[in-house]
């Protein structure tokens, strides 16, 4: 199953209060993935996000369609609100209140990836 990493730059100095955004960070309604006629093109596996200094990073385990992530996760209530919080800790704003500009702002933040192992054997579990 593939990753992808987003970076934020920060303003240095507020990691403690970056930490505590996150920590009450809402989880997104459905971690499935849709297209606009509503299929399902993936599922986020899980996210996980570091930072260090003036560099934030999240780093997301999906499966299927990554263009999918951004358009599912513009139209989340809670990214919303953290994108709120976390907007006097950045050191570029960017417009993500639409779901373009979010997309836009995903799209563009996208760390190239080098490289990516993982087990042959590894079936990630069916959701029931």
């Amino acid at each position: 199953m593939p990753y992808a990493a987003i970076t934020y730059q920060v303003k240095q100095g507020h990691e403690e209060e970056i930490a505590e955004i996150f920590a009450n960070f809402r989880r997104v309604d459905s971690p499935v993935l849709r297209d606009d006629d509503g299929s399902e093109v993936g599922e986020l596996l899980g996210t996980a996000v570091f930072i260090q200094g003036e560099l934030m990073v999240r780093v997301i385990h999906y499966r299927g369609d990554f263009a999918a992530i951004g358009r599912h996760m513009a139209k989340q209530q809670g990214v919303h609100l953290l994108e709120g919080k976390l907007a006097p800790y950045l050191a570029e704003q960017r417009d993500t209140k639409t779901t373009e500009g979010f997309q836009t702002y995903f799209r563009n933040a996208t760390m190239r990836c080098i490289s990516q192992l993982s087990r042959d054997d590894y079936v990630a579990p069916q959701p029931r």
